[in-house]
Parts: structure tokens; C-alpha cells; sequence
């Protein structure tokens, strides 16, 4: 890879010889400008507005526009004679967790790689010492005119650079976040758990641009003579200002991401509420002897349709005793027959015990006398 800028790693009293590579790339399609009449390219002169004239690359300098519209020149000369110590060299002013770096911070990377030998040990000894601390270096440089902000971070074996915004680059979030209150559901929060472990599960490295392939094809297709790609059919477009159902727009989301990867959305899960559920009934408990339950006071009507459940309960459980005892009615007759003249005897028999008791008394009486 061509490096574009040439130092060293300023780390403490140790100086690291580096080149600095492009670590990313521009991946899109990029288009020409043409005369759409005759397919002539279009190309942008510069011209000096004062004469009109076309201006070569070699006249051509650098200016500050005042606040009035005045033309300030800057020379090469003026920025060079500026006291700049990240010219050529990477500061090093600290080293903090990564956790600490704000990724809303974070700008174009870039890959640091020893240059010569010599550095090989210093190079080697910054690395080891950042993947051991877990920590990466906040460091000043300076690129293409400019004082920069950059972070200095280990991947794989080799020391990345990312650059810094300053801090005050940063743009405070007013009037961003939604102005009404807006409360959300513990259900809801639920199904959004549900997508995000559906699809927090994809593989980054397996992510392309679609878009990109799409042209390319297109690209391909007219330069051999065809029509291109067929316009997709017109159809309502997402959103749309069209007030949704967030519960089932989750639900569907979830449903639609586990089809995808061939799974079956569980029961309890959230996603489905279409599904019907199949209920078995359950028998009626027998309570276990001995066993108590606490049940709330019955109400008038409870404790009345209580009184006769029992009465007929009572009732009825004779009725299949005596049944299940004696087997027929006849029977049960004659059994009260026989009842009932034992009973008379005993009576009988305890009046007539009185009376002889007072005979024989009376004989005892007369003889006496």
C-alpha cells in the first residue's frame, strides 16, 4: 500500500520511524458528468472570475475569505513559518480505557507501520505495551495542513490510527430527541429484546452492499447492449407517515426475522399473537384428607347455595347406604317392623316392673301385722 504521510511516533524520549497508510477505502460507483445531447463529457474549468480566463493548477493559491467578502492571501510560506510540532511527528499526550473514546468522535483510519528496521523493537514494544494495558493513546498529529486529534489502537499486529474530532467539533443533540414524553411498555421492551438477539446474531463480515451490486449489474447489462434492470413496481413505500401498531409491527418483525433463519417462534416468546394456542382441559381436584384450604367469607347467596348443596348431600347419602345395606325396599320395611316391636316390649316390660313391686310389698304388710 502507498503511504501518504511520513514521521515518527513521538512515545515519551522514544522516537518509532512510521509510514501511514489508508486503512479504508471507497467502495461506491462513482459517475462522469456528460452532455446528455450528444454524450460529451462535462468537465470543470477553473476561471478567475476578474477576467474570465482559465487558470492553470501552477497559478492557483489559497485565500481567507473575510466576514466583508475580502480576500485574505495565505501563502505556503506563511503556514510553513507557523510553530507546528506534530509537523512530522505523532505526540503521544496519553493513554485512557477505549471505553472512553465517544465512537461519535471517531473519523478516517489509518494503519502506522515501522519504517526500517530500527523501528521494528521501539514499533514492537509500543504494541505489546497497548494490548497489555488495555489501553489505547490519545495522540496530536498533524495531515494535509492541519493540526489533527487521532487515537492510536492495536489490530491484529499492526498499530491502527483513527483520527479525533476536537472536542468542539462536536455538535450538542438540542432538538433532537422527541420533545413529547413518551412512555414504553415492559412488553414491548420485551419484543425489541426479542429482535435484537434475532438479529444481533448476523455475522458482519458476511454484510455487502446491496445497492452497489444492483448498479454494477445495471452497468453490466448496458454495456452489452441491454436495457438495464426493470423498475421495481410502485408500491407504498415504508413509514409514509402512516401510524402504526408498535405491538405488532415487533411482533411480525420477530416472526419475519426467525423464518428467515429457519427457526419457529416459541410460545411466550412475544412473537405471534395470530398463532392459536391449544388448551386441554383440566379434571377437578380431589382435595387429600386432611388438608386445608383458605378460602375467602362466602357472601349470603354463597352461604345459601352452600346450606342446600350440604342438605342434599345429606340426604342423599343415606339413601345409598341403606340401599347398598339391605337391597330393596321390601326389606328395609320389615326391618322397622321388627324395630318398632322390640321397642313396645322394653315398655311393657318396664311398666309391669312397678306394679309387682308394690304386690309384693303389700304382702309383706299383712304379714307383719
Amino acid at each position: 500500500m502507498r503511504s501518504i504521510w511520513n514521521g515518527a511516533i513521538s512515545f515519551g524520549l522514544v522516537s518509532i520511524p512510521i509510514k501511514m497508510v489508508n486503512a479504508t477505502e471507497s467502495r461506491s460507483v462513482s459517475f462522469r458528468q456528460i452532455h446528455t445531447e450528444d454524450g460529451g463529457r462535462v468537465r470543470y474549468k477553473k476561471v478567475c472570475e476578474l477576467d474570465g480566463e482559465e487558470v492553470p493548477q501552477a497559478e492557483i493559491g489559497k485565500a481567507y475569505e473575510d466576514a466583508d467578502g475580502a480576500m485574505i492571501p495565505i501563502s505556503d510560506e506563511d503556514l510553513a513559518a507557523l510553530p507546528l510540532p506534530t509537523a512530522k511527528t505523532i505526540e503521544i499526550v496519553t493513554f485512557v480505557p477505549a471505553g472512553e473514546i465517544d465512537p461519535l468522535r471517531m473519523d478516517a483510519a489509518y494503519y502506522l507501520s515501522a519504517n526500517g528496521v530500527p523501528a521494528a523493537k521501539p514499533y514492537t514494544l509500543l504494541r505489546e505495551a497497548l494490548k497489555r494495558s488495555d489501553k489505547v493513546a490519545v495522540a496530536k498529529y498533524a495531515l494535509r495542513g492541519r493540526e489533527r486529534l487521532g487515537m492510536l489502537r492495536v489490530v491484529d499486529d499492526v498499530i491502527a490510527m483513527h483520527g479525533l474530532l476536537w472536542p468542539d467539533e462536536i455538535r450538542a443533540p438540542e432538538g433532537v430527541a422527541p420533545e413529547s414524553p413518551v412512555s414504553v411498555r415492559d412488553a414491548e421492551l420485551d419484543l425489541a429484546d426479542a429482535l435484537m438477539a434475532t438479529l444481533g446474531e448476523v455475522d458482519i463480515s458476511t454484510l455487502h452492499d446491496d445497492y452497489r451490486t444492483a448498479v454494477e449489474e445495471m452497468i453490466a447489462a448496458k454495456a452489452e447492449g441491454g436495457e438495464g434492470v426493470a423498475p421495481p413496481e410502485p408500491g407504498e413505500e415504508p413509514g409514509g407517515g402512516r401510524v402504526i401498531d408498535l405491538m405488532a409491527a415487533l411482533e411480525s418483525s420477530v416472526r419475519a426475522a426467525r423464518e428467515a433463519r429457519g427457526e419457529t417462534a416459541g410460545a411466550g416468546d412475544g412473537a405471534g399473537t395470530e398463532e392459536v394456542a391449544e388448551v386441554t382441559p383440566l379434571l377437578p381436584r380431589t382435595p387429600r384428607s386432611g388438608a386445608t384450604r383458605t378460602t375467602r367469607a362466602p357472601k349470603a347467596t354463597d352461604a345459601k347455595k352452600s346450606t342446600s348443596r350440604t342438605a342434599a348431600k345429606k340426604a342423599t347419602a343415606p339413601a345409598r347406604k341403606s340401599t347398598s345395606a339391605a337391597g330393596t325396599p321390601a326389606k328395609e320395611a320389615q326391618t322397622k317392623k321388627t324395630t318398632a316391636k322390640k321397642a313396645a316390649a322394653k315398655k311393657s316390660t318396664a311398666k309391669k316392673a312397678p306394679a309387682k313391686t308394690q304386690a309384693k310389698k303389700a304382702t309383706t304388710r299383712k304379714r307383719s301385722a
